[in-house]
């Protein structure tokens, strides 16, 4: 009989272990339907030269008027590509008007700014550097700066040997672009879990997952980054109330000034969202499970309960991927012609 009952034993064992494999397997076969890895890099065909180069401009606080801030200042590649305040503080310590999104896996996004305003992140790269309240600065003064020392001429004539006129205003954004392409954050737990590895999320994690998409979280938050790829009302069910959601910011309407766009935004990309409170392109709320919450209401009409909210949140977390190690680069002096910095 012993021998009997251990051939039992191991059917059943057998039998438990492949039911609970099949559920994984829908499960993540469902998941791999709307959602994709991180991949190892963005594109093969970003210049070696362009990236360097843009490295140095990112960091470099001369692309704007005052010389203290910097792309990485609101975009601070040590905090997740974000800033982790309500919204940055620009030149003359003037406050911007929307929080700051990470810069981490934005080459993935459909267009940039929370508005979409900017198709790419080349085109991205030179709004803050104009804006009054960010950098203050122009583009015949960029360029003025940037030609005023030698190492970065040469650095632009390696980076772009058959331009004329290698430094410019337009390749400085190039650069840039080059540079924050190579910005993304792959192997989150979350990936290795669709590449195959069942044991990447725990059982909570797991039904987390399941919650995320059948709750209808997935509508706006799919794809490679867990949204960024269209564009949806904030308040879609039930608007947040005027902290959250301010009633002077009408959000994509003042890009295309059609009615239907008021206060529609780019939907949120999730990868590494626990790393960049606070949440909404109002920086107001600081809590993950809270700004859960508020979407269910908000954009599902529906009122999550804590376990769900837990859940979800668990799940979340485990898209937080590797996080680019950025050597912060020794930068060109400032040469008697350089121009000064202004207040």
């Amino acid at each position: 009989m012993q021998p009997i009952k251990l051939a039992l034993g191991s059917l059943l064992l057998a039998v438990s272990t492949a039911a609970a494999q099949a559920n994984a397997d829908v499960l993540r076969d469902n998941a791999n339907s709307i959602f994709k890895p991180i991949p190892e890099q963005a594109s093969d065909k970003l210049d070696p030269n362009q990236i360097e180069l843009g490295r140095q401009l990112f960091f470099e606080p001369r692309l704007s008027a005052s010389h203290v801030i910097s792309c990485n200042t609101c975009h601070n590649i040590g905090t997740g590509g974000a800033d982790n305040v309500p919204a940055s503080s620009g030149h003359a310590w003037q406050k911007g008007a929307r929080n700051s999104p990470t810069v981490f896996n934005a080459v993935f996004n459909v267009a940039q700014f929370w508005d979409g305003r900017a198709k790419d992140l080349e085109e991205q790269a030179k709004g803050p550097v104009q804006n009054p309240v960010e950098m203050h600065n122009t583009p015949k003064n960029v360029e003025a700066t940037l030609r005023s020392m030698p190492e970065y001429v040469a650095s632009f004539e390696k980076a772009f040997p058959s331009d004329k006129q290698p430094v410019s205003f337009d390749n400085m954004a190039r650069a840039l672009q080059a540079f924050e392409s190579t910005l993304i954050t792959p192997d989150s737990r979350f990936d290795l879990y669709l590449k195959g590895d069942d044991n990447a999320l725990d059982a909570r994690e797991k039904k987390g997952l399941q919650t995320f998409m059948s709750s209808g979280c997935i509508s706006c938050h799919n794809g490679v980054n867990l949204g960024g790829q269209a564009y949806f009302p904030f308040g879609l069910v039930k608007k947040p109330d005027g902290k959250i959601l301010p009633t002077g910011d009408k959000g994509r309407f003042e890009v295309t000034k059609t009615q239907n766009d008021q206060y529609v935004f780019r939907a949120a990309p999730l990868r590494n969202i626990a790393l960049t409170a606070p949440y909404f392109h109002s920086g107001q709320v600081w809590d993950l499970e809270e700004a859960v919450a508020i979407m269910g209401t908000a954009q599902l009409g529906k009122q999550l309960n804590a376990e769900e909210v837990g859940d979800i949140v668990a799940f979340l977390k485990t898209a937080t991927g590797k996080q680019p190690k950025v050597e912060y680069p020794l930068l060109p002096p400032s040469t008697a012609t350089t121009p000064k910095p202004v207040d």
